[in-house]
């Protein structure tokens, strides 16, 4: 017997439907952030790597500085692509509560 809760517009709240609904589909979604994700994540220690190789010739450490500028810049993306999505979710969820409720009426 399964442990999970179905969501049903009629019966719940638009906070619990959405959280059930946000629980089964969170993987579904998530793909397509993840390439971001993902392709941020390279890029971040791609910049980290070539500012640290920067570094051992001196008339291209401002460059490396740059680079791990860069990276850092980079480091505050990664969050903000999990609020953006996390955001984005909810606002589907939200959506199809609404049109749930107003298919029943």
């Amino acid at each position: 017997m399964s442990n999970q809760k179905s969501a049903n517009a009629q019966t719940q709240s638009k906070d619990e439907y959405v959280d059930i609904q946000m629980g089964h589909h969170d993987l579904f979604f998530k793909k397509g952030y993840q390439v971001f994700y993902t392709v941020n994540e390279f890029l971040l220690g791609l910049s980290f790597l070539i500012g640290s190789i920067f570094f051992y010739f001196e008339s291209l450490k401002t460059w490396g500085v740059s680079l791990f500028v860069l990276g850092s810049l980079q480091m505050l993306i990664r969050p903000s692509i999990r609020l953006i999505h996390r955001f984005d979710l909810r606002k589907h969820y939200r959506e199809e509560y609404e049109k749930e409720q107003r298919k029943s009426e």
